[in-house]
């Protein structure tokens, strides 16, 4: 797709989310430690049901410095509540490691937010480009599956690692604003772009995708 036409989507997508942006308290925070609690606490599970024991959690454990001192007893008796048990140690764990070898500051480059426990990809983009405000491609199924549509890739299976998306991922997420970027397009594929039922004649990008132009051929040639 030609630069222009980047340029377009970014800006529909921007425009779009101004108006249907989902209110979390994640989302009000540019605080590294927060956005990485969240996001494992968000692994697999419902947002609104993390909600409330997200912010119990922060409000308990306001910083790396606190949660590398509490007892793992602690965390597992709120993982729980998440279903997310096998997970209750990269909590603490994550934090001693930022305490130890980065002084209690979270870095701002890949390859050092991943040397966090637990912290892969997707976090990692995510903190880059929310509390960073740097351009960073963050991909996570949803995204992919937008990517994968909009673009015509016609990619199969496990397709959030292929070049030719994470390609158009990197071109997409070079934006001024990253982090409203990734909410937006976060937000447009939960609501507009569902891997079931797509609400096509909802979406406002419907006459730019090609996963939608190719939809209505289908329909056209079934009906001749």
């Amino acid at each position: 797709m030609k630069p222009g036409k980047i340029n377009v989507l970014q800006l529909d997508l921007l425009h779009w989310g101004e108006k249907h942006y989902r209110d979390y308290p994640w989302r009000h925070t540019r605080d590294p430690y927060r956005m990485m609690i969240a996001e494992f606490m968000l692994h697999r599970t419902r947002a609104d049901q993390v909600v409330p024991i997200y912010i119990q959690f922060v409000q308990k454990y306001p910083d790396v410095y606190a949660l590398a001192e509490a007892d793992i007893s602690e965390i597992r008796g709120v993982t729980k509540h998440l279903g997310l048990h096998w997970r209750s140690g990269h909590f603490i764990e994550a934090a001693k490691y930022v305490v130890e070898h980065y002084q209690g500051i979270f870095p701002d480059d890949e390859s050092r937010l991943q040397a966090i426990p637990g912290v892969g990809e997707y976090i990692s983009g995510a903190i880059i480009t929310v509390c960073y405000k740097k351009p960073h491609r963050v991909v996570d199924a949803n995204i992919a599956r937008f990517i994968n549509r909009f673009f015509g890739l016609q990619l199969k299976g496990e397709i959030r690692r292929k070049k030719e998306l994470l390609e158009l991922a990197d071109i997409l997420f070079d934006v001024d604003e990253p982090g409203k970027f990734l909410f937006a397009i976060l937000d447009f594929s939960a609501a507009i772009c569902r891997s079931k039922n797509p609400l096509h004649l909802e979406c406002p990008l419907r006459a730019k995708c090609k996963y939608y132009r190719e939809m209505q051929s289908f329909a056209a040639d079934a009906a001749d």
